[in-house]
C-alpha cells in the first residue's frame, strides 16, 4: 500500500507560480512511480505529469510542457510539481497518484493510489 498527502495549492494570479508537494509512505520510494492528475468540476481526471521510480524518466501533458516540472527528493519521500506561468485553464484540484512499479503511464487506471487533492486556482 501507498499513502499520499498533497499540499501547496492556493489562489494565485495568472502568470504566477506554485509548487505542489506529495509526501509518500508505505513502500520504498524508489519502487513507486508518481503522477499528477487534475480534475475540474464535472470533468474526468486529466493527466498532468509523472515521474518514474528511479526519477530518470518524466512525462508531461502537452498543455503543461515547458511550464511545469516534476521532480522527486528521495531523502524526503517527496515528489514536487513546480508550476510556472499558471493560466486560468490550470485551475483544478490536483491529485498526487502512485503505482507499485517504476514505470509511468498517461492513464489514470494505471495508478491505484490517490491523495486527497489540493486546490489550485489561477485567476486572470
Amino acid at each position: 500500500q501507498v499513502q499520499l498527502v498533497e499540499s501547496g495549492g492556493g489562489l494565485v494570479q495568472a502568470g504566477d507560480s506554485l509548487r505542489l508537494s506529495c509526501v509518500g509512505s508505505g513502500r520504498p520510494f524508489r519502487t513507486v512511480a508518481i503522477g499528477w492528475f487534475r480534475q475540474s468540476p464535472g470533468k474526468d481526471s486529466e493527466f498532468v505529469a509523472a515521474i518514474s521510480g528511479s526519477g530518470g524518466m518524466t512525462l508531461y501533458a502537452d498543455s503543461v510542457k515547458g511550464r511545469f516540472i516534476v521532480s522527486r527528493d528521495y531523502a524526503k519521500n517527496t515528489v514536487y510539481l513546480q508550476m510556472n506561468s499558471l493560466k486560468p485553464d490550470d485551475t483544478a484540484v490536483y491529485y498526487c497518484v502512485a503505482r507499485q512499479g517504476v514505470e509511468i503511464y498517461y492513464s489514470s487506471a494505471m495508478y491505484a493510489y490517490w491523495g486527497q487533492g489540493t486546490q489550485v486556482t489561477a485567476s486572470s
